[in-house]
């Protein structure tokens, strides 16, 4: 069992930063950021490998950074230029076994209870 823990969330404005980050309470192969807005679908953001392989979901691109500490057992997840289409709960998760570097939910067996971002206007 991996519980993982959130933290990092605020309320910033337009073109503001914010860094996530998920203490891990055990190694695991796959992490990964997902979030989910009222009514929406929880969707895949960044996920990152042990070997530090990325991958980042088209509409975050060139404004998040996803990184990992494996020493820490934590993973993060650098904000900016932030929108207000990225105001959602942010979900920490992760994965034992190989896979995609950012695959859907269901292959993801832990996650964290989210931490909340939201963006004004």
């Amino acid at each position: 069992q991996v519980q993982l823990v959130e933290s990092g969330g605020g309320s910033v404005q337009t073109g503001g930063s914010l860094r996530l980050s998920c203490a891990a309470s055990a190694y695991t192969y796959r992490l990964a950021w997902f979030r989910q807005a009222p009514g929406k679908e929880r969707e895949g953001v960044a996920g990152i490998t042990s070997n530090h392989l990325t991958t980042y979901a088209d509409f975050v691109k060139g404004r998040f950074t996803i990184s990992r500490d494996n020493a820490k057992n934590t993973l993060y997840l650098q904000m900016n230029s932030l929108k207000p289409e990225d105001t959602a709960m942010y979900y920490c998760a992760a994965a034992p076994s190989s896979g995609l570097i950012l695959g859907p939910v269901y292959e993801y067996d832990y996650w964290g209870l989210g931490t909340q971002v939201t963006v004004s206007s």
